[in-house]
């Protein structure tokens, strides 16, 4: 049960897209990006001090390359939001599934044919999502989803690697957010800066709050929960952009890209299972 955690996340993950679509008529994606960040950090500073959480780390090369790589995959999954379709951009960044069962691959993971299959069904989907659902103005957007599924898989090879080493959740996700806001702060400094309103404030209040919770929720999912269920739960988040989508813009995808996503997650499962049976 403590799995279902993940739908929660899964939702709160839903909403903070719907944030970032509607605040990125106003914002820059760096701005969003420097929003969302810098509220996770006060949010999860105030869980530091409550918790009794030392940020004292040996391990401060790995949060940097984790902060800086995670903080490009983010850059691109809100550059990708703001423009496509939310459900189409949702799962092209779920893509880091599959992209970290093939760098798991590269670190001496044999490639069993249940893991090639799924790999397959991964490579096939995203074929079926992008090539008949985008229009050409969008292929763009479309690329940049994809590569940010694909160092998204980079940010969690690194995790990965720092929960090998003992550091815990909570100080490895204040360390990312730290990280990600200095990136954006120094990018802010040569590019114009927005003051929000009432309304935007709102919004990007919501990206950061929303990111914040779902990312509580995600951890206490994969911590209590069975690992393969809380990751195939994961993929709800595409359901309910999906709805967010035809709710708030009037989205629709082909049936095409349906099948597109059907087989992303499929592989994404897959490969989840295979890389843990080998892991």
């Amino acid at each position: 049960m403590q799995s279902l955690w993940m739908i929660v996340a899964s939702f709160l993950f839903a909403c903070m897209g719907v944030c970032v679509k509607l605040a990125a008529a106003t914002h820059s994606v760096v701005e969003i990006t420097f929003w969302r960040s810098f509220v996770a950090l006060l949010l999860l500073f105030v869980l530091v001090r409550v918790r009794g959480v030392t940020l004292a780390t040996p391990h401060w090369r790995w949060h940097l390359t984790r902060g800086v790589v995670g903080y490009t995959a983010l850059f691109g999954y809100f550059y990708a939001i703001a423009l496509l379709p939310l459900a189409t951009a949702v799962t092209l960044n779920y893509t880091s599934a599959i992209f970290l069962a093939l760098y798991l691959a590269l670190t001496g993971l044999r490639l069993r044919p249940g893991m090639l299959l799924a790999l397959a069904l991964g490579l096939l989907g995203v074929a079926l999502l992008l090539r008949p659902s985008l229009h050409a103005e969008q292929l763009w957007g479309g690329v940049i989803g994809l590569a940010s599924g694909a160092v998204a898989a980079m940010a969690y090879f690194s995790v990965r690697e720092l929960g090998r080493r003992g550091e815990s959740e909570v100080r490895t996700v204040f360390y990312f957010s730290l990280v990600a806001t200095l990136c954006s702060l120094l990018w802010l400094l040569f590019s114009d800066m927005h003051l929000p309103d009432l309304r935007s404030g709102l919004l990007l209040l919501g990206v950061g709050v929303f990111a914040a919770l779902a990312q509580l929720a995600m951890t206490r999912a994969y911590v209590r929960g069975k690992t393969l269920v809380s990751a195939a739960l994961a993929y709800s988040t595409v359901i309910f952009s999906s709805l967010a989508g035809l709710l708030f813009w009037g989205e629709t995808l082909p049936s095409s890209a349906w099948a597109g996503i059907v087989l992303i997650i499929l592989s994404g499962v897959g490969a989840t299972h295979f890389s843990r049976a080998k892991g």
